[in-house]
């Protein structure tokens, strides 16, 4: 497709990730998927401080193999 068939179209509008506000996704907006830089900069920090996480079942390190009774 040429650019000509995009440059008449709405602009998409979607869910902002960290504030749940309308965010523009196009490239004018230079955070997308985020609505601005202050959610950008938020969703950076929650990840830096290993806030989202992915639960391990991997025992406790004192419990190397785990409970013997629930094997």
């Amino acid at each position: 497709m040429s650019e000509q068939s995009f440059s008449g179209a709405k602009p998409r509008i979607v869910r902002c990730p960290g504030c749940g506000g309308d965010s523009i996704y196009s490239p004018a907006n230079p955070y997308r998927p985020f609505c601005s830089e202050r959610c950008k900069n938020h969703d950076l920090g929650a990840w830096a401080s290993e806030d989202f996480r992915v639960a391990s079942e991997a025992p406790p390190d004192d419990q190397p193999f785990g409970d013997a009774k629930l094997q």
